[in-house]
C-alpha cells in the first residue's frame, strides 16, 4: 500500500477540504497508519491514565477519527468515553469499535460540549489538521481541575508557535503541565511526537 494520504495530510487546507480528505481516507486510514507503526494514541492514553486516579472519569475524545484513540483510552482503563469528529466517514468507522457511549459530528467552529473531566485531542491539532486555537477551545470547555491530553508531531513542532502557545498557557497560570514527553509517533517514517497532559487551574 502506498502512503497516499499520509503524504498529503500535512498540507494546509480549509475545514471543508479537511473533512473531504478524511472522509476519503476513512476506510484505509487504520491500515495505513498501522503500516507506519502509529503509537501516539497508546502513549497519550497511558499518560492521561498516569495523571488521574479515576478511570471512571468522563472523557471527550475530540477528533476521534476511526476510534483508534478511543480504543487506546479504553485499553488504558478508562470506561466513560464519548467521541466527536468533523468527518462522518471517520465516525462511521468509529462506531464499529464499540468503545464510545456516544458519537457525534462537530463543525469546525463549534464550541466543545462541557461537563467532561478530560478532553483528549490525540493527533488532532497541527499542520493540515485542527488549528492551534482548538487548544483554547478545549480549555474553555473544561472546569477547573479538568485535564487535557494532546500531541504535536514533529512536522507540527517545526512551527515554533505550537510549543510557544503551550508555554504561554503554563506561564499565564491557566494550566499546570503534568506531562511533556517526546517519543515515537510513526516509527516507520522516523517521526516522533510530543505528548502533553495539562490540568486547567
Amino acid at each position: 500500500m502506498t502512503d497516499a494520504f499520509l503524504d498529503k495530510v500535512y498540507s494546509a487546507r480549509s475545514a471543508d477540504e479537511t473533512r473531504a480528505l478524511y472522509d476519503a481516507w476513512s476506510k484505509s486510514y487504520e491500515a495505513e497508519v498501522a503500516e507506519n507503526g502509529y503509537v501516539t494514541p497508546e502513549r497519550c492514553a497511558k499518560a492521561l491514565y498516569s495523571a488521574t486516579s479515576d478511570p471512571s472519569m468522563s472523557i471527550l475524545d475530540f477528533g476521534c477519527g476511526t476510534g483508534l484513540s478511543g480504543l487506546a483510552l479504553k485499553l488504558a482503563g478508562f470506561q466513560a468515553i464519548d467521541g466527536c469528529d468533523l468527518s462522518p466517514g471517520m465516525l462511521e468507522q468509529a462506531r464499529d469499535k464499540d468503545v464510545y457511549r456516544n458519537l457525534s459530528q462537530i463543525g469546525a467552529g463549534d464550541s466543545l460540549p462541557g461537563g467532561y473531566a478530560a478532553i483528549a485531542a490525540i493527533g488532532v491539532i497541527g499542520s493540515g489538521a485542527a488549528p492551534l486555537e482548538v487548544l483554547d477551545r478545549i480549555l474553555d470547555a473544561l472546569e477547573s481541575g479538568g485535564l487535557t491530553v494532546f500531541s504535536f508531531n514533529d512536522h507540527t513542532l517545526e512551527d515554533p508557535g505550537y510549543q510557544a502557545r503551550v508555554d504561554a498557557l503554563i506561564a499565564s497560570g491557566r494550566v499546570q503541565e503534568l506531562t511533556r514527553e517526546h517519543g515515537p509517533h510513526l516509527p516507520a517514517r522516523d517521526m516522533n511526537s510530543t505528548v502533553y497532559v495539562l490540568e486547567k487551574t
